[in-house]
């Protein structure tokens, strides 16, 4: 990061807004890798409750260049853009802001680093039947973007009917996609299990402190199965644990953060993100908790 007297009037500014905001990791990983490439930026965490006044001021100001933006701003943003990538329009939400000379210009990273996180472990959605089990605005970002890589089936499993159907709806009548939603339960969990090859787990069920608790009973994880769970604190949950020991290819909530924090960097900087460093920064903060 640089230090108070590195910066200066060409310093520019990136940021994290959110309301509550204190916990992110987000300063601490973009400043890394920042300093790592010598760039004359500095990133840092404003709680904001009035989003269109934040907007203004970002437009309003120079050298303010981006901004991650989370909860509960990823929705109500939107009106306050110049320009929303069409994918993410669909989609309803944006985490992250580049400033082009006042004009603001939104998109999501989340979808992106979650469909670069399973290439990366070689798991690729094309042809293949998905589960996905959760319908909020994580579950809806990934939805959309496995759509746009074909695969065979996606499955939604919710817990909230109103926003499962949504999503369900959406998904049919923008993508094409083959997709059907239902309510989360044992039986229908069994069911499209059985006739899936990628489990993809976005609900809160063994995060951090209730970290024993799986939405997936180990017996449903069948050997053709790759797991993918988006929660990254505890670093291994419960269901990777389980998949792991099962001899399934797991994929940590931890990849997706650090890839959809290298796409935010390199929206910003227009230069190749330092992603081994951003992930040991992810890293040594989980470990220190």
């Amino acid at each position: 990061m640089n230090s108070i007297t590195d910066i200066s009037p060409s310093t520019r500014l990136c940021a994290v807004i959110g309301n509550p905001v204190a916990h992110s990791m987000s300063p601490a990983l973009h400043n890394r890798a920042f300093a790592e490439l010598g760039l004359d930026f500095v990133y840092v965490a404003f709680r904001v409750e009035d989003i269109g006044a934040a907007m203004a001021g970002m437009r309003a100001l120079e050298n303010f260049r981006g901004m991650s933006v989370t909860i509960p701003h990823k929705v109500s943003i939107i009106p306050h853009l110049d320009d929303v990538a069409d994918v993410d329009r669909q989609i309803g939400s944006v985490n992250t802001v580049v400033n082009d000379d006042g004009r603001l210009k939104g998109f999501g990273s989340d979808g992106p680093g979650a469909l670069q996180a399973l290439r990366d472990a070689g798991v690729e959605p094309a042809n293949k039947a998905v589960t996905i089990l959760g319908s909020g605005g994580a579950a809806r970002a990934i939805a959309f973007t496995l759509a746009a890589a074909k695969p065979a089936a996606l499955n939604l499993l919710g817990i909230i009917e109103p926003e499962l159907n949504a999503l369900t709806h959406d998904i049919a009548a923008k993508t094409g996609v083959k997709v059907s939603g239902a309510l989360l339960d044992a039986k229908t969990l069994e069911a499209r299990l059985a006739e899936s090859q990628v489990l993809i787990h976005c609900t809160p069920v063994g995060m951090h402190p209730k970290v024993s608790e799986s939405a997936v009973p180990k017996t449903l994880l069948h050997r053709d199965l790759a797991v993918m769970d988006i929660v990254y604190n505890p670093l291994k949950t419960q269901l990777l644990a389980d998949a792991e020991a099962r001899g399934l290819k797991t994929i940590s909530g931890v990849e997706m953060f650090v890839n959809q924090a290298v796409i935010q960097f390199e929206l910003w900087t227009g230069r190749t993100a330092p992603r081994a460093v951003m992930r040991d920064v992810v890293l040594e903060h989980l470990n220190a908790k």
